[in-house]
């Protein structure tokens, strides 16, 4: 006995770290209730609630700042504040995109999120902006065993009481039944003289009030910084899948128990304190696919609105081939004219959208996992080729089979979910992989792997030279490309287009509609992990910038700008995005918010993309000219 007890950590250190996963875990269950507030009554997954989150702390630091406003009336102030912002936003943006796929409105969110950290960034810089602890709730009570400040008590306690209160209002209270019964069935609710719209709208706002109200909570905690909110955002996803979209206990229940867990791990085993939430949603997805409390989810379509906006934009067997014909040409003599190593960054993003357009174009689904693939080849690839000396393609294949196993691992715990779950899962399973690579000793952390040798190909081809360098990378962009059209043109790519357009009936005609998915899936895997392999020879380093989450939103980007569903709009799209950050870099933030507005106008406005919207309008003239009666020749001459 006396043997295990010394194995225990001192009693301090692990109340401690009790008393900061509780705290974590009150900011987890906060945000998770508002995510599921909106989810469950709304259906739209708020990839914006982390920004709202930090614009609640930014809103109580101006007021204190600016104005002298002190923390009390801020948490009244703030939330409203935020709120009507929210309110704002449903109205303006999210209310046209209910009548589409639902991943529409995970993107804008996602845009608007993009806009706002981007916007607080360009204004208050990275840093963090201190914000004092109100007077009334400083210092700190001897409980003997260890000091409890006061501040931390209060926001334990006050998150729970804010828990707890909206739970009892959505399953307990009139308002709430009103509000379950506007998004079950709207049209009988307005029947009984029920205002939806306006329900839906205040359900929203609700929601992220909450956020801002964590936000304000937190900003002593954790000082106000424009990365807060994506800090803390991937984790709260994970939290949700863990309790079970929508479920409102599930969110409160998960958040504190799976806080307490987070700082547990700190005490018994450092490494794995990042990734615990992560390890323990994979658990549960294999046991429980719909979360510990959430009930089993109806199936979504999918890829409907995706199938739609790439209908009919087939060209001609001869189109296509005077189209590769130009391709090719344009990426022989592009060196001569334009910066090799620009062009490789366009060709290695133009493979990795390709790659992602696969499977959001082609199946309809969407993944926000794909930077694992994209930076754990470009990990693997530097580290095979500088410290184990393998040749440059022996170096890629490596790293493209790491992307092929991690897209098989990933394929086959996600795969059984559909639309706005899979998107999440897949998220969540990324971030895995990104902690992973923080911790490892191979990746050296912020520094990554530097100075990756390009190597003599087969021993031959120096691809120290840019020239040699780019033909190399062009032909591999080439070799990816034709794969994936033949993969689409293939009776396997016309089952899986079947499967986007209508599931339920692939299934009735005997096709195991899962296993096709999970090959589509680790295809895709395989392909972007060959642009991250590609990548780390490139720019001869591998980052974490590569494996991060936001490179995940690259891929969607680029697809979206360019044309879901269409051959060469990835290839467009990433031309416009890698100049976009090798042109407007001096601009600094302002990126990040040029970004945001481009998925918002392309998500508003602009869903088919550029080569969609051209294709359907190649496609109206043409209608346009074979509908054009055709004049009779005059017969005048002959009658008379």
């Amino acid at each position: 006995m006396s043997a295990i007890l010394d194995l225990l950590p001192p009693l301090p250190a692990l109340f401690g770290q009790i008393l900061i996963g509780l705290i974590n875990g009150s900011f987890y269950a906060m945000l998770s209730l508002g995510l599921a507030v909106i989810f469950g009554l709304l259906n739209i997954v708020n990839f914006a609630h982390g920004a709202q989150y930090m614009l609640g702390g930014l809103c109580a630091y101006i007021l204190l700042k600016y104005f002298g406003v002190g923390y009390w009336p801020a948490l009244l102030i703030a939330p409203v504040v935020v709120g009507a912002f929210g309110v704002l936003l449903e109205r303006l943006f999210l209310r046209p995109l209910y009548r589409l796929d639902h991943l529409y409105g995970m993107l804008l969110t996602f845009g608007v999120a993009l806009v706002m950290e981007g916007l607080v960034r360009n204004q208050y810089g990275s840093t963090g902006n201190p914000y004092p602890e109100p007077p009334s709730l400083a210092g700190a009570w001897n409980l003997g065993f260890m000091y409890l400040p006061v501040y931390r008590a209060w926001v334990i306690i006050a998150s729970l009481g804010v828990c707890l209160a909206t739970w009892y209002v959505i399953e307990r209270t009139r308002l709430g039944a009103y509000l379950r019964a506007a998004t079950e069935n709207p049209k009988l609710t307005r029947a009984f003289g029920i205002n939806v719209p306006r329900m839906v709208m205040l359900t929203y706002g609700g929601g992220v009030a909450l956020a801002a109200l964590a936000g304000v909570m937190a900003a002593p905690i954790y000082q106000v910084t424009a990365q807060m909110g994506s800090e803390i955002i991937i984790v709260v996803f994970a939290v949700v899948v863990i309790g079970g979209m929508g479920s409102i206990i599930g969110a409160i229940v998960s958040g504190f128990v799976l806080g307490l867990v987070e700082g547990l791990t700190k005490v018994f085993y450092p490494e794995a304190s990042t990734t615990v939430v992560f390890i323990i949603m994979a658990i549960v997805l294999l046991v429980r696919p719909a979360g510990l409390f959430g009930a089993a989810t109806r199936t979504t379509a999918a890829g409907e609105s995706h199938a739609t906006a790439a209908s009919g934009l087939r060209l001609s067997p001869p189109t296509v081939r005077n189209v590769t014909i130009a391709l090719i040409a344009t990426g022989v003599l592009a060196p001569w004219v334009v910066y090799p190593v620009f062009l490789m960054k366009v060709l290695c993003f133009a493979l990795f959208a390709c790659a992602f357009n696969l499977l959001l174009g082609y199946v309809g689904l969407l993944s926000f996992g794909h930077a694992a693939f994209y930076g754990g080849a470009s990990y693997i690839t530097a580290h095979a080729v500088k410290m184990w000396g393998f040749d440059p393609l022996l170096g890629i294949l490596a790293g493209v089979l790491a992307a092929g196993i991690l897209g098989l691992v990933f394929g086959w715990l996600a795969i059984r979910r559909q639309g706005i779950y899979f998107a999440m899962i897949t998220l969540a399973l990324a971030q895995m992989v990104y902690f992973s690579a923080v911790q490892a000793e191979f990746t050296h952390n912020d520094e990554g792997i530097q100075a990756v040798p390009r190597g003599h190909l087969l021993g031959l081809v120096d691809l120290g030279n840019a020239l040699n360098m780019y033909y190399f990378v062009f032909a591999v962009f080439l070799l990816g490309f034709w794969l994936i059209h033949r993969i689409i043109d293939s009776p396997f790519g016309g089952v899986l287009k079947a499967v986007r357009e209508n599931e339920p009936r692939a299934i009735s005609l005997g096709y195991d509609t899962d296993h096709y998915k999970l090959v589509a899936f680790v295809l895709s895997a395989l392909l972007s992990g060959m642009a991250g392999a590609l990548d780390a020879l490139v720019f001869q380093l591998a980052s974490l910038t590569n494996v991060h989450w936001t490179m995940s939103g690259h891929a969607i980007l680029m697809t979206i700008l360019g044309g879901v569903g269409t051959l060469a709009g990835p290839i467009v799209g990433a031309l416009i995005v890698a100049g976009m950050e090798n042109y407007l870099a001096t601009l600094g933030a302002w990126v990040t918010v040029i970004d945001g507005a481009i998925f918002i106008v392309c998500v508003m406005m602009f869903r088919r993309g550029i080569v969609g919207e051209a294709a359907v309008l190649l496609r109206k003239v043409r209608l346009k000219r074979k509908t054009e009666p055709v004049l009779a020749p005059s017969t005048k001459g002959a009658t008379s």
